[in-house]
């Protein structure tokens, strides 16, 4: 079902040079709405991902570079926009060991000064992004929205913070905010560091083994359209105030049967090797998630396209075509671990 919103409506998307910011700033496009990218700046004058999108698209968009981290640059950017879709993050784990000053700064004082610039502003919905991570090792499946919430690395700690403030902010000051809660997301774009990009990757260059981390894990992998249309759901919802909301498919699956079917759809019979850096501590694995989505079926009238084994297939193969293009691997260094 398709939702619909005023189409003068003003967005801003921040962390729009994402992976899924970018993907989302694109599809808000396409259906016609104002769309302002908040970008992260730098000396390159680079927008990350939106520098790949088609011109057509990031010409009918204003692109901002800025810094979530900066009250100044956040609360101009916000000026004149109904609703903001807050994506910017830090959000690699294994780097959250080595710098988790940085995920604090970025994660809980940037969402912070997103707050108080939807609430100066008065904007009309203010959409925050957190993660399946908040939830830790499930403790029950499937995982619903009251789950305990279990800080398992610097990453998921600063991520729990930034969602208990963003709640604050509607018990606090009625700011309307919807926590929305995406399990695994994968698909075109995504960072090497994750591990379908991964192995996808590290198939297409050729190398004699595939390295990787732990393989009993499962997660419940959800494909870019699918978190993109639960977004802009949650966008246009006029329930979704003060409420958090998982986005995943209800499917979960080991990272082993994961590269095995990537495997399977490459023709590749390459041998896999466990590579002791790429293994998180002991008791900072997330051993299983997956979802419950009911309440999202319930408040944004939202389901997942790209559902269960035969649905991950499918997302898969789009996702293999996409870095299958020349063009596209040359974005990725294959022959070293990134964090």
């Amino acid at each position: 079902m398709q939702h619909k919103m005023g189409k003068n409506k003003r967005i801003l998307v921040t962390g729009a040079d994402g992976f899924i910011g970018s993907h989302l700033a694109e599809a808000l496009v396409r259906q016609n709405y104002s769309v302002k990218a908040f970008v992260l700046y730098n000396s390159f004058n680079s927008w990350g991902w939106l520098d790949h999108a088609d011109k057509s698209v990031t010409g009918n968009m204003e692109i901002i570079s800025g810094d979530v981290r900066d009250p100044f640059c956040v609360t101009e950017a916000m000026k004149d926009c109904d609703i903001v879709l807050h994506l910017a993050a830090l959000i690699a784990i294994p780097y959250s060991y080595h710098a988790p000053a940085s995920y604090v700064d970025t994660n809980i004082t940037g969402t912070l000064n997103i707050l108080c610039a939807a609430r100066q502003w008065e904007v009309q919905k203010v959409i925050h992004t957190s993660t399946s991570e908040v939830y830790g090792s499930a403790l029950f499946v499937p995982i619903t929205e009251d789950h305990p919430l279990q800080g398992q690395s610097p990453y998921s700690a600063t991520k729990i913070g930034a969602d208990q403030l963003a709640l604050s902010f509607y018990r606090s000051f009625h700011t309307p905010v919807t926590v929305v809660r995406p399990f695994n997301t994968y698909g075109p774009r995504q960072s090497a560091r994750a591990v379908i990009p991964t192995v996808i990757t590290q198939i297409l260059s050729g190398r004699k083994k595939l390295k990787l981390g732990a393989l009993d894990p499962t997660r419940d992998f959800s494909y870019i359209e699918d978190t993109v249309n639960g977004f802009i759901a949650a966008a246009t919802s006029k329930k979704g105030n003060g409420e958090v909301i998982n986005l995943g498919t209800g499917f979960d699956i080991s990272i082993k049967d994961t590269v095995d079917i990537i495997l399977r759809l490459m023709s590749s019979n390459m041998e896999i090797e466990t590579e002791p850096q790429r293994i998180r501590p002991e008791k900072s694995e997330v051993n299983r998630l997956c979802s419950d989505n009911t309440k999202a079926k319930d408040l944004l009238d939202w389901k997942p396209k790209f559902s269960g084994k035969k649905g991950l297939e499918k997302g898969l193969e789009k996702t293999i075509e996409w870095f299958s293009k020349k063009e596209n691997l040359a974005g990725y260094k294959t022959d070293i671990y990134n964090i």
